[in-house]
């Protein structure tokens, strides 16, 4: 009897863990306590600026990547189908290119890997890169609907998994 006990009083436990609290997948860092991101500025295809004001209220999955990283390339059509199933007027992955080339390069990439539903943005100067104190690449972060960093995931991954489009879209829901 004792060990069933166990195994019940263990499953309750987990059960009652909230949703922020579960293992998140792929290696993705959930932070404790949100953490202030610091502005941002870039460009749109066209050239006009933005920043991460432009997506407040929404989810934002910001990933910094590069046409140049294999990694990155590699990962592009995963963020992009996650962006297919998951985007609208609650959630947006953010591709923050920091190739030097322009846009054109990156337009380039993303006809020829078949990217149709992530919009352009880039930073040629890298200045988000390290403001953002991106240490390798892709780097993400996962930004909650007041500006908030909570979590981070250093390297690459497929955002489109069914664990990791579970754990983004439980971030979504949990306004």
């Amino acid at each position: 009897m004792k060990p069933f006990a166990t195994v019940l009083f263990g499953a309750l436990i987990v059960a009652w863990q909230p949703a922020s609290a579960a293992q998140a997948p792929q290696n993705f860092a959930v932070l404790d306590t949100p953490a202030a991101v610091p502005e941002i500025s870039f460009t749109d295809a066209t050239g006009q600026p933005k920043t991460l004001a432009d997506y407040s209220g929404k989810v934002v999955l910001l990933n910094i990547w590069a046409t140049w990283c294999s990694p990155c390339r590699k990962e592009m059509p995963t963020l992009d189908r996650l962006q297919a199933k998951l985007g609208g007027p609650d959630f947006e992955a953010v591709a923050l290119s920091v190739d030097r080339g322009g846009p054109e390069l990156v337009t380039k990439f993303f006809a020829e890997t078949g990217v149709t539903h992530l919009s352009l943005n880039i930073d040629i100067s890298a200045k988000a890169m390290f403001a953002l104190g991106t240490v390798g690449l892709p780097t993400t972060l996962l930004i909650d609907r007041r500006g908030k960093e909570v979590g981070r995931l250093i390297g690459p991954v497929e955002w489109d998994a069914p664990d990791m489009v579970d754990f983004i879209r439980g971030r979504i829901v949990a306004k």
